[in-house]
């Protein structure tokens, strides 16, 4: 990837065009001034030479405006002369000191340029147009600084997750290869649940991926009936780790994507089902609509779960072993996905432990106008 820069042609710098113009601006000042007296002399100054008296001295006689114009232009000349000194001077020192704050602002950037993103400008004094710029600044690099400080860790796990299937794989074929002997329908049965287990990283992934672009056209979607269809979907797989499932709640329509809404749906059931009591678990799934949001509840029994422990698990691969069993377990992306897909549809997601054990998971999303004109996809009345 090359840089792309914008190609000028040279011209003067802030600093000088602030000089001249200090200067330009002090000279124009100075020679209206000296108009004004130019013009009193003109005015109220006689041509000739005059006599004036007092009462009670000798009569003195006046100078004449000729006389007094021509002592006054060589002096004004060199008033002009040494205001135009005085302001290339001062306005170099004054532009220098105005724009010391920009300089640093520029030299941050510069380095925030090379990829040095940990440098701050810390601009000091009161609350002023530079300060504010070089606090905002500073802000933008801490933002850029932790968001690309979560990207390398994701890419280092997800670079983890990965090798671990392909690992096993390589080593599984060695077997086989140097093993004539061995099961080939084990050999078989354990690369496809490795095999498997690669497949739904990657798709993880690329639904990561998708909910982070923001890649989907907005529908109408009845957020009440999603659950349903997940809860249905996933009823055989509750059934069998015996966790009953309760779902209960009213329309609640909101605008995003149907498909990545169902997943964040699926997700946060199967979350629940897994993350739970190993006999006589429960899970309630309830929907909710307000005047200006729609709320999907999902809760689960399960062990006690500390708020610290809470506060990680929507960080990609952090899987919360110490509550779960080994089966099903998923590869660390569940709630990652589903805090991704909520802030795409510009919600929020709240995960508050219960104090009997288990976890109590809120997606809140803006609730949809009832003429939105947008394509309605399914909506009705939920069961």
């Amino acid at each position: 990837m090359t840089e792309e820069t914008v190609d000028r042609a040279p011209g003067m710098s802030v600093r000088l065009k602030l000089t001249l113009s200090y200067a330009g601006f002090l000279m124009l000042a100075g020679a209206l001034l000296l108009a004004a007296v130019a013009v009193f002399l003109v005015r109220y100054v006689p041509l000739h030479e005059f006599v004036f008296t007092h009462p009670g001295s000798e009569p003195q006689r006046g100078p004449s405006r000729r006389a007094l114009l021509a002592d006054f232009v060589p002096t004004a000349a060199i008033a002009l002369a040494l205001l135009l000194v005085f302001g290339l001077v001062g306005g170099w020192l004054l532009a220098g000191r105005m724009l010391a704050p920009l300089t640093r602002i520029t030299e941050a950037t510069r380095i925030a340029a090379t990829g040095t993103l940990s440098h701050r400008i810390r601009l000091p004094g009161g609350q002023d147009e530079f300060r504010e710029l070089a606090d905002s600044f500073d802000a933008m690099l801490g933002r850029l600084e932790a968001h690309v400080a979560e990207q390398q860790r994701f890419a280092a796990n997800a670079s983890h997750e990965l090798r671990t299937p392909l690992a096993i794989t390589q080593a599984l074929l060695d077997l086989a290869r140097t093993d004539p002997s061995c099961d080939t329908a084990e050999l078989v049965d354990r690369l496809y649940v490795v095999n498997t287990r690669a497949i739904d990283l990657t798709e993880a992934l690329l639904v990561l991926s998708r909910a982070d672009q923001k890649a989907f056209t907005p529908e109408q979607v009845d957020l009440s009936l999603l659950a349903e269809e997940a809860t249905e979907t996933l009823l055989p797989f509750a059934e069998n780790r015996g966790v009953t499932v309760k779902s209960s709640g009213e329309m609640t329509p909101t605008i995003g994507s149907h498909a990545l809404l169902l997943q964040l749906t699926t997700n946060l059931v199967h979350n629940a089902i897994v993350h739970n009591l190993s006999e006589g678990g429960t899970v309630w799934v309830t929907t909710s609509a307000h005047s200006k949001a729609v709320v999907l509840t999902v809760e689960n029994t399960g062990e006690q779960l500390t708020p610290q422990l809470v506060a990680t698990l929507v960080e990609p691969f952090r899987r919360g072993t110490e509550r779960v069993r080994t089966d099903h377990a998923g590869v660390g992306l569940g709630l990652a996905i589903v805090s991704s897909i909520t802030e795409a549809h510009g919600g929020t997601l709240t995960l508050t432990p219960r104090e009997a054990g288990g976890l109590c998971v809120t997606v809140q999303l803006p609730v949809a106008a009832p003429h939105s004109g947008l394509p309605t996809y399914a909506m009705g009345k939920s069961k």
